[in-house]
């Protein structure tokens, strides 16, 4: 009998790439938390050269970074449908002004914070309905309502006859384990409802692939409003920590939480088109991160010429990396699963 040749071994290149691409999408995966514990690292070297009280800079740090932190992890639903919301920052201050005006009036805490959710969640879902019957994109209507909200807070405002609304006695209650507790049960249910529910998994589907999505018999609009409601919990919570943490409420206040939100999303290692690769704790790091930056750099620049724009310069460096490592995971010809 003649011998029968026996096929040659399939070469081991493949699962060498495949281990390879593995560890690449780990440590791109894993890039925010390094950058993260890096900036921690060097915040430490730099604090100590300019010889800071390290327990009052990490108490400051986590104040700035729980109401951009809270805001921002309801705000990755909206991401995740791969929109966003530009008037956040407007619906803050307008949540603030409408309780700071119910604790002058009854000096109860409790009210205060149930009408800054109420006003939050009651401005975000205008802003999804009114998207719906108008058939406009969802981010169209925000611009629209951040004129429309920050005309009302100027009228809120200014209700009292002055400039500003002092919420006196409010500051009293203003506690760092309060911010954090809060904290940690908006984003235990926001993880739930992510991670362990049809609600997040049809919002990852809705916003990786809209059409097919839509093919299957979800519907957009009804995620929408969902996403909406619940980023406008957190916009509640946020403005209620905010007149906390400062009891006097003027037009300039939350001035920032708009662009910090969508920075912070992006730090976290989010990719900004949403899709099944959004993650609730992107939005937790990545606010932590950003305080931190901005720590560093002020005392890196300290008495230096120039400083602000060249952190400005810096962050934008950083936001511009953290796009491009996030993009890198799907930029394939293959669909993601």
């Amino acid at each position: 009998m003649e011998n029968v040749e026996t096929a040659p071994e399939m070469p081991k290149k493949g699962m060498t790439a495949e281990k390879k691409h593995k560890i690449k999408q780990l440590l791109i995966n894993l890039t925010p938390v390094i950058g993260l514990v890096l900036l921690l690292v060097l915040y430490l070297i730099v604090g100590g050269i300019r010889g800071i009280n390290f327990a009052s800079g990490f108490e400051a740090i986590i104040n700035q970074s729980i109401v951009v932190a809270i805001v921002a992890t309801g705000a990755i639903f909206i991401f995740t449908l791969g929109s966003f919301d530009i008037s956040l920052g407007a619906s803050t201050l307008v949540s603030a002004c409408a309780g700071a005006l119910v604790y002058m009036s009854t000096q109860n805490l409790f009210l205060m914070f149930l009408v800054c959710v109420l006003t939050a969640v009651a401005c975000s879902l205008f802003s999804s309905v009114l998207g719906s019957v108008f058939n406009l994109p969802v981010f169209v209507t925000t611009v629209a309502m951040m004129s429309v909200l920050m005309a009302v807070a100027e009228l809120l405002i200014t209700s009292r006859g002055g400039n500003q609304l002092v919420a006196s006695g409010a500051g009293a209650a203003d506690s760092l384990w309060l911010k954090i507790l809060l904290l940690a049960i908006f984003a235990a249910i926001c993880i739930f409802v992510f991670s362990f529910m049809k609600t997040g998994r049809r919002q990852k589907f809705l916003g990786g692939n809209p059409v097919c999505a839509k093919l299957t018999g979800i519907s957009l609009k009804k995620y929408a409003i969902i996403a909406f409601a619940l980023t406008g919990l957190g916009v509640g919570i946020a403005a209620f920590l905010t007149v906390l943490r400062a009891p006097t409420v003027t037009s300039g206040t939350a001035g920032d939480v708009g662009m910090s939100i969508f920075i912070a999303i992006v730090f976290g290692g989010m990719p900004i088109s949403g899709g099944p690769r959004s993650r609730i704790y992107a939005a937790i790091i990545g606010s932590f991160t950003i305080t931190f930056l901005n720590q560093v750099l002020f005392f890196m620049l300290l008495g230096v010429a120039g400083a602000d724009g060249i952190s400005q310069i810096v962050r934008a460096i950083f936001f511009l990396a953290m796009v491009y490592l996030a993009s890198i995971n799907y930029r394939t010809k293959n669909l993601p699963r």
